[in-house]
């Protein structure tokens, strides 16, 4: 940049400034949903953008506030600097350069929360890298399927997981995190970690990426197939965001803490690409169990002033003490799957915060949202998000449902959605399903409202039909989970000679439950209270729930199990009829 008698600062590059105002027009309208709506338009970065070199950098170099701190279950702290994260990322992306990373070079970086994660991210971004985020919850068939798909020429990953590579097959160069002597065949990424900041550094130059290049490649959790290679550029994840940024509510300054793990979509919406967007601190607690009094201490002390986690720990929170207060906490968010109304409710009694939750997925950004000082309606996850063309769609017609009704929730192809990915990689047949009628299809339906909200209502592969009524799993799931017994559940449809399928709920239960007859009956009961007849849950089973490594309930497996057993009462299954006061 260069500066100008007219103009003594910096000049900004166009991509830069255009970035800036779109996001800055966002934050200036925060609170005023209708017109960032009728208003936002999506900025041109023009055809070579970099979201560190165009981005980052132009706001991070020199600066000394906190771009990322770690706090560690034992009480250490990690504190980075914008300013050294800048220099770190510039010393190893010319370490990784000088072992022949470039622009286009498919890269598996498979680290937990620790400081090399965001380190690496940035320094690949800066070659014009493919980032290939991966769990180090994955096992050798994993890898060996995500190296192949994915094309990978690089691994970097921490000494406890190298030995899963053993043996992946497939020429590729081995990176490993540590102090310590790596073992043969590994490269140390010491290399770059041992460098002084304060040396003098190459400073690697803007790789000329075209926009439209990919930057991620992200395999989904795999919930009812074979896992999908989702790819995202350097505009779809770096400018998309700006949808999140909006939902998150993010200002600069801010300090944002969002519970997810390394490897999966949301860790990057969250932890990396929006508060980076808004320049606001990331903030991460490690911990190896969860225990709430812990992680509200550390949000107090640390000044967290945006907070966002699965409904899962929302949960484990409400149950907890609250009475310290929400300390500086302004934006109260979940995410992850939808959110029942009673937790919300807790929150607000208890914080003065309401709970904001949304939807998308890892093939998109934020595509709808709860958003900062707008109304939030129980069950509703709010309406589009400005810049995102979310509409529903008659699974029937394959026509837009105008004002109310219930249909797919899709994104309308034609206003050419920037939060987009280009498509599954390698897999055509799946492009072509998930893009038809010029759609993109989510396979969630949700229904809207008078005023535009939408509820979610369920996968389009999850719903069934009990006595010729349509069911919705997470309706109610939403109920059962609210009995004090029950830590999840999972419903899915069961066989029945009358009814041809009922409502079947399998229940884990909370630590220090039983399951046993009168826990099940008082679960049937609860759910006979708070379910319509035609709702009702007619049997539940104690059951150890299926999960991806993502942690997702597969109802698929649940769903084959009930197939399996027609004729056949499982064992440890309990049923309404064997109660007599909850018969009819």
């Amino acid at each position: 940049m260069t500066s100008t008698p007219d103009h003594p600062g910096p000049i900004e590059p166009s991509s830069t400034a255009a970035l800036r105002a779109a996001r800055d027009q966002l934050r200036s309208l925060r609170t005023n949903y209708d017109e960032a709506f009728a208003s936002f338009t999506w900025p041109d970065v023009g055809p070579t953008f970099n979201f560190v070199h165009d981005w980052f950098d132009s706001y991070a170099r020199g600066s000394d506030w906190p771009a990322l701190i770690i706090v560690e279950e034992d009480g250490s702290r990690l504190e980075r600097t914008f300013d050294e994260m800048v220099t770190r990322s510039e010393q190893v992306a010319a370490h990784l350069k000088a072992q022949g990373i470039g622009r286009g070079d498919s890269v598996v970086v498979m680290l937990g929360n620790q400081v090399e994660l965001w380190e690496s991210m940035l320094a690949l971004i800066r070659l014009g890298a493919v980032i290939m985020p991966t769990t180090t919850a994955v096992g050798r068939g994993e890898l060996v399927d995500r190296l192949d798909r994915g094309n990978a020429r690089v691994v970097i990953c921490n000494p406890a997981d190298a030995y899963k590579f053993d043996n992946v097959p497939g020429d590729y160069l081995r990176i490993v995190t540590g102090k310590d002597e790596p073992a043969p065949g590994w490269i140390a990424y010491a290399g770059a970690d041992g460098i002084d900041p304060r040396e003098a550094h190459e400073a690697v130059p803007h790789p000329g990426n075209a926009s439209t290049e990919r930057l991620l490649l992200y395999f989904t959790s795999g919930t009812t197939s074979r896992p999908k290679l989702v790819e995202h550029t350097h505009v779809s994840y770096p400018v998309g965001h700006l949808s999140t940024v909006y939902w998150l509510g993010l200002r600069p300054g801010d300090v944002h803490l969002n519970i997810s793990s390394p490897g999966w979509a949301k860790h990057a919406w969250s932890n990396f690409f929006s508060p980076w967007l808004a320049e606001a601190t990331v903030f991460v607690y490690n911990y190896s169990r969860f225990d709430p009094a812990a992680l509200l201490t550390h949000m107090r002390t640390e000044g967290v002033t945006a907070f966002c986690a699965p409904p899962t720990v929302w949960r484990m929170l409400v149950n907890s003490d609250l009475s310290g207060g929400a300390g500086s906490l302004r934006e109260a968010i979940a995410a992850g799957e939808p959110l029942n109304p009673e937790v919300i409710t807790q929150v607000e009694r208890r914080w003065g915060l309401t709970i904001r939750d949304g939807f998308g997925q890892t093939e998109t950004t934020a595509c709808i949202a709860n958003t900062p000082g707008q109304q939030v309606k129980s069950g509703a996850m709010g309406r589009a998000l400005p810049g995102v063309p979310a509409v529903l769609v008659d699974p029937l017609t394959g026509e837009i449902v105008d004002g109310v009704g219930e249909g797919e929730i899709c994104l309308d192809l034609s206003a050419k959605p920037l939060t987009l990915m280009t498509g599954y990689q390698g897999d055509e047949a799946r492009n072509a399903e998930a893009m038809a009628e010029g759609f993109y299809h989510t396979g969630d339906v949700a229904s809207r409202d008078e005023q535009g909200y939408i509820t979610y209502v369920g996968r389009t592969d999850d719903m069934f039909k009990a006595s010729d009524y349509k069911v919705s799993p997470f309706e109610l799931e939403s109920v059962l989970i609210e009995h004090p017994a029950v830590a999840e559940a999972a419903v899915v449809p069961a066989p029945d000679p009358v009814r041809l399928a009922v409502p079947k709920a399998y229940i884990a239960l909370v630590a220090g439950q039983e399951g046993n007859a009168e826990v099940a009956r008082s679960i049937l009961a609860h759910a006979r209270e708070h379910l319509p007849p035609y709702l009702r849950v007619r049997r539940v089973e104690f059951y150890e729930l299926p999960k991806t490594i993502s942690g997702k309930i597969r109802r698929v497996e649940l769903r084959q199990r009930e197939a399996e057993v027609v004729g056949d009462r499982p064992a440890g299954e309990f049923r309404d009829e064997d109660f007599p006061e909850l018969k009819g």
